[in-house]
């Protein structure tokens, strides 16, 4: 299991750093979707926490749909608390986000593949990029309500994955995947998202603008930026390994240390020093 998987948390999307008390009753269950969804979502989860948290939530590489069917959540920046309506969607962020969840919340979460999410409406996934929205902005008021509604009243997992399934079902859209971003975000992974932009370009054939523009459409952010999201995934898997922080920079392909803290900061709000201290 990667230190991802491990910081894994309930809110609208993943991984937390805030310790929890060892007597806290939490799940996290996984459940993998129907044939007909799996190239468009990669997994469901069902979470359930009885204990109110504050929590942060780090760069992902894919948007993140939650369904609360108990309980609240908020989001806080700059001491600013703002309460999330119970069904919502966040895109892609370049930046970590700070949660806070209510005693007894439950929640239903969609992670969606890295192209998955165009799939199911025409918006763009780049008008979702640092943002944590209502779902009625995406998706038709009464049939999200409707979802709602049915979960507050499903007694089991079962019932509100099936809920959760048939909604996404009824908005699939007929569309072909773009195989050039396909190959892109391929090309992205394997590289351990140190590929430079310009050879990416080279390897698609493509111009950077052109590029930039379909990817920023289908994904949610430019190349540049996902690279380095999925660059910041490995970097955490590194840290649960025995290499010193300096291997871990040079190998990651970062310019210097300096260069390494500062985009580390940003994702996380703290050093690289100080996270691995808790791990």
């Amino acid at each position: 299991m990667s230190i991802l998987e491990c910081f894994i948390y309930l809110g609208v999307v993943s991984n937390f750093t805030k310790p929890h008390r060892q007597n806290d009753k939490m799940k996290f269950d996984k459940h993998f979707p129907t044939k007909r969804l799996k190239p468009y979502i990669k997994y469901f989860v069902v979470s359930e926490n009885e204990s109110e948290n504050e929590y942060k939530v780090y760069p992902s590489s894919r948007l993140v749909i939650g369904f609360q069917y108990k309980g609240q959540l908020t989001t806080i920046k700059n001491n600013t608390f703002n309460k999330l309506t119970s069904a919502g969607i966040t895109g892609i962020s370049d930046s970590y986000k700070i949660f806070k969840s209510s005693e007894n919340i439950g929640t239903v979460l969609v992670y969606f593949t890295e192209i998955g999410f165009t799939h199911f409406t025409s918006h763009p996934a780049n008008e979702l990029f640092n943002l944590s929205l209502s779902l009625e902005n995406i998706f038709e008021k009464n049939a999200v309500r409707e979802v709602e509604e049915k979960l507050a009243y499903a007694t089991s997992d079962k019932q509100r994955i099936k809920i959760v399934e048939h909604f996404f079902l009824s908005q699939l859209k007929d569309i072909q995947a773009d195989k050039l971003i396909v190959e892109a975000i391929k090309i992205i992974y394997q590289s351990k998202g140190t590929v430079r932009i310009k050879e990416l370009n080279e390897k698609l054939f493509i111009s950077q603008s052109p590029l930039e523009k379909r990817f920023r459409k289908v994904v949610g952010t430019t190349p540049k930026k996902f690279a380095s999201i999925v660059r910041f995934n490995t970097v955490l898997d590194n840290l649960n390994e025995t290499k010193s922080l300096t291997e871990i920079c040079y190998e990651n392909n970062f310019f210097d240390q300096a260069h390494f803290i500062k985009d580390f900061k940003q994702f996380t709000g703290n050093t690289p020093e100080n996270f691995k201290r808790f791990l």
